[in-house]
């Protein structure tokens, strides 16, 4: 498998990234195929340990025969929660299903969408937020200049990695993010790297 993009630049441009390579190692590129399923386990793992979101999407995949619009909607609400889904993401996903069948959201289109069009068109549904759209443009469309600063565990990795005082709230991560430009999506792999390796549960699964 070839190296994650764009981190041999950050390790020999920043001396941080220098020291998560160093003392953790590089992360393998991560993707998942685009689309509905996609969105779902991004949905999935909100608020949830990796190991949890991993065995709910196990359970959800399992439970409809495979993760489509159609099996979405061929079920109730009640018959969704029995698959370990909160009554929230059942709401979400169902949602997202419906847009989908009316045609108001196309995943093909979104492919060659500008980054800004991708987070706008997502999260103008109900139940995808930032960090959700963002792990969507960075794990099933591939994007590489990604940072969901928002993320509680990156936040974790850099206050560790960096030695800062305090985690840093979002807009300071996203700050700090910059000098990763333009692979701040491997810049994130690499503090969920990091973090798992001193201590921490790891990346989300998607």
């Amino acid at each position: 498998m070839p190296p994650t993009p764009g981190i041999l630049e950050l390790v020999d441009q920043c001396e941080f990234m220098a020291r998560a390579y160093a003392e953790a190692g590089a992360p393998l590129p991560r993707r998942r195929p685009d689309g509905f399923p996609a969105i779902v386990a991004s949905i999935i793992g909100q608020q949830v340990s990796a190991h949890a979101g991993a065995a709910i999407q196990r359970k959800v995949e399992a439970g409809l025969g495979g993760i489509t619009v159609e099996a979405v909607l061929a079920r109730d609400d009640d018959e969704l929660r029995g698959f370990g889904l909160s009554r929230p993401k059942v709401k979400y996903i169902r949602g997202v299903a419906e847009a989908v069948a009316a045609g108001e959201l196309d995943f093909d289109a979104l492919r060659d969408a500008p980054d800004e069009e991708v987070l706008e068109t997502l999260t103008r549904l109900k139940g995808i937020g930032q960090w959700t759209a963002e792990i969507y443009l960075m794990f099933a469309l591939g994007r590489p200049d990604v940072m969901p600063s928002g993320d509680l565990a990156l936040a974790e990795a850099a206050a560790r990695l960096m030695r800062l005082n305090a985690r840093p709230k979002p807009k300071e991560l996203a700050e700090i993010a910059e000098r990763w430009q333009p692979y701040r999506s491997t810049a994130a792999l690499m503090l969920w790297y990091y973090y798992r390796f001193t201590g921490g549960p790891g990346a989300p699964d998607v």
